[in-house]
């Protein structure tokens, strides 16, 4: 009896996906053209049923429940992959598979390598949709960049795939910076990378054990990336969502816990990125939530091309290593702006809440400013509640350009540590409470031009102010009305504080409202 009962209802899914390939003309089931859903290879199958339907003009490979093993599949214009509820679309572990060689970017540089799992090459309208499971299998993948970064070099005899990157690309440029990377020789392929498309849409499906960056359109214009779960183990460089040199990009409504960032905007490294010289641009990212990750949304360390014009709204970060963080170093160029933050919350959050940080490559020195002089501005960050923080917030500029024009604007939170300021210009908070379990709330170093407006602690320090201000002009402090009592709210320090203004404050539950230093001049 449960033998019949299997029967029919194979027979019935099987009736059930004809009449729906039937009634939607333009859908080719990939079992009626030479596929198999019980994990054998079917690669040519599926890339003969993609090739057919450009042809015609367009169609959609629809995968029934089931489990398909492919290699490489290469989408073209006017193509869509639609996966049921049930199918598993699962990845070759052969890296043979992924041969030949692709244009294609890694991690910044624009290079011949394996094909990415999922590739197109300017092609337009391309989309992969429906509630199945993309299996990318990465872990051969990770072992094999194990086995490589961690041998002796004497030691080690380079594969065939090494001798066929260095073939492919002789002549390929680099920074010197980025020469041990290169030495690799062996680059794990990002899960999805269209390359030059337009119109990309990815919407549903659940994807999991990327080899390397999840979903990393590049060089695309209007990607929308909605409604998908990524869920990658702990594993080398997984990133979830990573559009580089992208124009007018929505990611919206989706489910990220992966091995290293959640979401990341980049736009080409080092002298290779300035050669292709794309910005990411126009983009929004809302309604996500993210769990493991080394950071929730992240700009950079790649944005030699430049970032500008970006929004970030109605996000949940629960356990990621950093929340917002934007990253960049001296070497890279590139100009990061007009971004916005709103409307988020953080819990349990491992190292920094917020990060700006020009000094993510530490050895680099000093000198003048140049097309490889990184550059942060226009950074608005509003409406954030954490608890269960490690450190509020960091922002480290570069002596040569400042991180400038930043602004908080109602944040709430819990942390170990506060909020410090380094090296900044035109900087304003308003509405900040940020209880700490040591030190300042604010801490400002190096910078001038800062608004502190009604800045509060629920618990404060008796042997630390709320506020610290360190070598800082031309700031206001001002509307701060410590609201439970407070030994002492702010502490100036250094002979570069001048032209500070304190108005409009109520000290009644202050012992000591300022304390200031023998060397400070100029407070008013």
């Amino acid at each position: 009896m449960k033998r019949l009962t299997k029967l029919l209802f194979v027979v019935c899914l099987f009736a059930f996906s004809q009449s729906l390939t039937a009634a939607n003309p333009g859908w080719t089931n990939i079992l009626d053209v030479g596929g198999n859903n019980e994990g054998q290879l079917c690669t040519e199958a599926i890339q003969s049923a993609i090739d057919k339907a450009a042809e015609a003009g367009g169609g959609t490979l629809f995968f029934p429940a089931g489990d398909y093993l492919t290699g490489a599949i290469h989408m073209k214009s006017n193509t869509t992959l639609h996966l049921d509820a049930g199918a598993v679309l699962r990845f070759s572990t052969n890296f043979d598979h992924y041969l030949p060689f692709v244009q294609m970017r890694w991690e910044g540089t624009v290079m011949n390598n394996f094909s990415p799992l999922i590739y197109a090459y300017e092609a337009e309208n391309i989309t992969i949709t429906g509630r199945g499971k993309i299996d990318g299998q990465g872990k051969d993948w990770w072992m094999e960049m194990y086995r490589i970064h961690e041998a002796a070099p004497e030691t080690l005899e380079e594969s065939k795939y090494q001798k066929m990157w260095t073939a492919a690309n002789e002549g390929l440029e680099t920074s010197p910076n980025y020469q041990k990377t290169m030495r690799l020789k062996f680059f794990r392929p990002p899960l999805i990378q269209p390359f030059r498309c337009k119109n990309v849409r990815i919407e549903g499906v659940t994807i999991v054990n990327s080899p390397f960056w999840t979903v990393n359109p590049a060089f695309c214009d209007n990607v929308t990336i909605t409604g998908v779960t990524i869920e990658n183990p702990p594993s080398p460089n997984t990133d979830g969502i990573n559009p580089t040199s992208c124009r007018n990009v929505h990611i919206s409504d989706s489910h990220i816990s992966v091995g290293d960032d959640c979401i990341t905007i980049k736009s080409g490294r080092d002298m290779d990125g300035r050669k292709w010289d794309t910005p990411t641009e126009n983009v929004t990212i809302t309604n996500c939530t993210m769990l493991s990750g080394h950071g929730g949304v992240v700009i950079g360390s790649e944005v030699s091309g430049s970032i500008r014009k970006v929004t970030i709204s109605n996000c949940v970060f629960d356990g990621t290593d950093r929340g917002i963080r934007l990253k960049a170093a001296r070497g890279r160029g590139g100009v990061v702006e007009e971004i916005r933050v709103d409307n988020v919350v953080m819990k349990d959050i491992q190292l920094e809440a917020i990060v700006m940080n020009l000094f993510y490559d530490k050895n680099t020195k000093e000198g003048p400013v140049t097309e490889e002089t990184p550059a942060f501005r226009n950074i608005h960050i509003s409406n954030v509640t954490g608890s269960q923080i490690n450190v509020a917030g960091k922002i480290l500029g570069i002596p040569e350009m400042p991180i400038d024009q930043i602004s908080f604007s109602n944040i709430n939170m819990d942390a170990k540590e506060g909020i410090s300021i380094h090296t900044a210009t035109n900087v304003e908070l308003h509405d900040v409470q940020i209880t700490t379990e040591m030190g300042p709330s604010i801490s400002v170093e190096d910078t001038e031009g800062i608004i502190l407006d009604n800045i509060k602690s629920r618990r404060p320090h008796a042997d630390r102010p709320v506020v610290e201000l360190m070598n800082v002009s031309n700031a206001l402090v001002t509307n701060n009305f410590p609201m439970v009592s407070t030994p002492n709210f702010l502490k100036i320090n250094g002979e570069k504080s001048l032209d500070i203004f304190i108005q409009n404050n109520q000290w009644n539950n202050v012992t000591e409202p300022v304390i200031k230093g023998e060397e400070v001049k100029g407070i008013n």
